[in-house]
């Protein structure tokens, strides 16, 4: 070989490894972050649209684009791990999920009412979608309810708002229930994907604790556990297990109203409610006179309450028992929500309650009112 066709042949060597190394870097690029792009169609006087970030520490702008002449916009973001984003396009918010090596396309159109999108290229993306459709159809029907009555409310005056609460209180929690199973439903069907965590965050974390609980039990070892929002939803469910429905109730001593210390192992093998509450709560305030009418019907069947109060004064402790006529025994650690006892209960609101059967086991939890007095019933009255 000549040195002239040596030195070609090199030259082709060095222009094609180059192109191979540019190829490689290309694809390293991808892997290490995502890409998101496509097209808004009838922008208007759209110029502009935002990326944002939501993750345990909120909601934050990360990026912002120009769209094109045609509409068109992309960004490229490297992520931490699986998270959840969203696209501020005018006034509308799209979410989406992403994680590193996904491209995905997405568009909409402003002149769409209905704020209709497509959007390929990640599968969770795409759950997402599917879980907003269901949560706006019953939110746009709670939505419904709620205006209806409100129109009523103010053409009939205050003096029928009673009334009127009788009738569209029992529609919107039979909404409101229909759309917690419906979502309930779609978290089971999509364990392993950040689009049913997601959805599994807007459920009543009360009302679904037990859920949410064997929720958490299952998506320890799932494949978005780098998230931190996932991992505090995790360690917060784990701090409330010891102390939720089918547990043994957690003992602890506390100091009583009368300065004597009060254990919860002295109501071993009784019925037992444990009530939450402080003379400062309005909503406890409200739900005294039906805990005082439960307590006249079915202590003579065997049930027993203690009062823990979450006051710091002790005074206004003392007065709240004594205009409220709460006649059960009552203790305090005076701490507010940063007592021991309200930790180990994990108690975040009040009024929260926890009913107890004669094991030791909690059997209920967060029940009032009318669910109150059913569940006493059922479990006073069943037959022998």
């Amino acid at each position: 070989m000549s040195q002239i066709s040596y030195l070609i042949l090199m030259k082709k060597y060095i222009k094609y490894s180059a192109v191979i190394l540019f190829a490689l870097t290309l694809v390293s690029c991808n892997k290490n972050s995502f890409t998101i792009s496509g097209t808004i169609n009838n922008p208007g006087s759209l110029k502009k649209i935002v990326l944002i970030q939501q993750d345990a520490a909120g909601i934050s702008i990360i990026d912002s684009a120009n769209l094109s002449e045609n509409g068109k916009f992309k960004f490229q973001y490297s992520t931490s791990y699986p998270n959840i984003y969203g696209l501020r396009v005018g006034g509308n918010l799209f979410e989406f999920i992403a994680r590193n090596g996904e491209s995905i396309d997405f568009s909409t159109s402003m002149t769409d009412n209905t704020h209709s999108y497509t959007i390929s290229g990640s599968e969770d993306s795409e759950k997402i979608k599917e879980f907003n459709k269901i949560n706006n159809l019953y939110v746009g029907r709670t939505n419904k309810i709620v205006n209806d009555y409100q129109i009523k409310a103010e053409s009939l005056g205050n003096k029928a708002q009673d009334s009127l609460m009788s009738v569209y209180k029992p529609q919107f929690e039979q909404v409101f229930n229909e759309g917690s199973m419906a979502i309930l439903k779609f978290v089971n069907e999509n364990k392993k994907s950040l689009a049913g965590f997601y959805a599994a965050t807007t459920l009543d974390s009360i009302k679904y604790e037990p859920q949410l609980i064997a929720y958490a039990d299952l998506i320890k070892g799932a494949d978005f556990k780098g998230n931190p929002f996932v991992q505090r939803f995790i360690k917060n469910k784990m701090a409330a297990k010891p102390a939720s429905l089918g547990q043994k109730a957690p003992d602890f001593t506390v100091g009583g109203i009368d300065g004597k210390p009060v254990k919860l192992s002295n109501y071993k093998g009784k019925y037992l409610m444990l009530d939450f509450w402080a003379s400062w709560c309005v909503p406890c305030r409200h739900e005294n006179p039906n805990v005082v009418k439960q307590y006249a019907i079915f202590k003579p069947l065997g049930l027993n309450i203690l009062g823990i109060s979450l006051d710091n004064d002790k005074a206004a402790w003392q007065q709240a028992i004594n205009n409220d006529k709460l006649s059960w025994q009552h203790g305090s650690d005076l701490k507010n929500f940063e007592g021991p006892t309200e930790q180990l209960y994990h108690i975040y609101q009040i009024p929260s309650n926890f009913i107890i059967n004669p094991e030791g086991v909690i059997i209920a939890k967060n029940i009032f009112g009318a669910d109150l007095e059913e569940f006493l019933n059922k479990t006073f009255n069943k037959p022998q």
